[in-house]
């Protein structure tokens, strides 16, 4: 079997020896296609695998079609929005993701955005803390679960609204769970958000819900853009001077903060969720286990397409 790893945003080198070993003991072959800057380089190292492992690299239907002997993809992650789902089933490519893997870092990496923020990014001036403050959480995944934890050792108060888990699921974790997004919004000061991007979440977070909120205000977005509409937060930025938003992901009007909301927002260089080597370690193992598992014994658990 020939694996290829492609990614144009680098693993980190112990994570990439890992993955290479997790093959080599399979007697896979094992490809490394890593900072590639066309498309077409992709296209070309496709052309002969059997297993891919990608991050937020696109698997598009030209790059699936290319690859005429693929059988599985495997998104070292949770998100899979970059995965063409339905070129993957009409390829006979089996898609997979890595669940849980990378929740870690992106809960960290919350609390690493709040502190810097509240704190006027280490200037020498005057901050606040988060002991006391109200966070809430929308959306309960693997990620939410590990941003309770953090946010207990603060002693926050900690809400969540997620409609599709039960109410019991999320109490275990000693917090208080809504019925509606309205009400999050309205009682919590901060709002880190952990949805999935799908059609009904796509522009999900915007005026209505912002407006809301009590003054001052944070979001937290680490999971996609897309998940905010762009016209309403802009809108309620022009409203309101308490409002705050801290993303691992730039906004497609980026410019418009840089320009008129200094102070107001924290925008990753790059999307830094998964950017640990403890990640990169768990989510590349986890992919290539997957695949291995997949070829060998045929397990498609964590299959995403049909």
């Amino acid at each position: 079997m020939k694996i290829l790893l492609a990614t144009e945003k680098s693993f980190a080198p112990v994570a990439v020896s890992s993955i290479g070993e997790v093959f080599d003991s399979a007697g896979f072959e094992f490809i490394l296609l890593e900072n590639y800057k066309s498309k077409e380089l992709l296209l070309d190292a496709v052309s002969d695998i059997d297993g891919l492992i990608v991050r937020s690299d696109l698997v598009t239907k030209e790059i699936l079609e290319a690859a005429k002997k693929l059988k599985i993809v495997v998104r070292a992650g949770a998100g899979y929005d970059n995965i063409d789902l339905e070129a993957c089933t009409a390829n006979k490519v089996i898609a997979m993701n890595t669940p849980g893997q990378n929740s870690n870092a992106v809960a960290e990496l919350v609390f690493a955005m709040l502190l810097h923020h509240i704190r006027g990014g280490f200037n020498g001036k005057m901050g606040t803390e988060l002991r006391g403050k109200s966070i809430g959480l929308h959306a309960f995944g693997n990620v939410s679960k590990l941003v309770v934890e953090i946010a207990k050792g603060f002693s926050m108060y900690v809400y969540a609204y997620d409609p599709f888990i039960p109410d019991t699921d999320i109490r275990k974790y000693g917090i208080k769970v809504l019925k509606r997004a309205e009400e999050m919004y309205r009682i919590c000061h901060f709002v880190s958000i952990h949805l999935p991007l799908n059609n009904a979440t796509r522009k999900s977070v915007g005026y209505d819900l912002l407006s809301k909120m009590p003054s001052p205000a944070i979001i937290v977005n680490t999971a996609r853009k897309e998940l905010i509409d762009e016209d309403g937060l802009i809108r309620i930025f022009e409203e309101r001077p308490d409002m705050v938003y801290l993303s691992d992901v730039e906004p497609e009007c980026s410019n418009i903060f840089k320009e008129k909301y200094k102070g107001r927002y924290l925008f990753t260089a790059k999307k830094m969720g998964a950017q640990t080597e403890e990640a990169n370690i768990n989510a590349g193992v986890a992919a290539a286990r997957q695949i291995v598992d997949y070829f060998i014994n045929g397990n498609e658990t964590f299959r995403i397409n049909k």
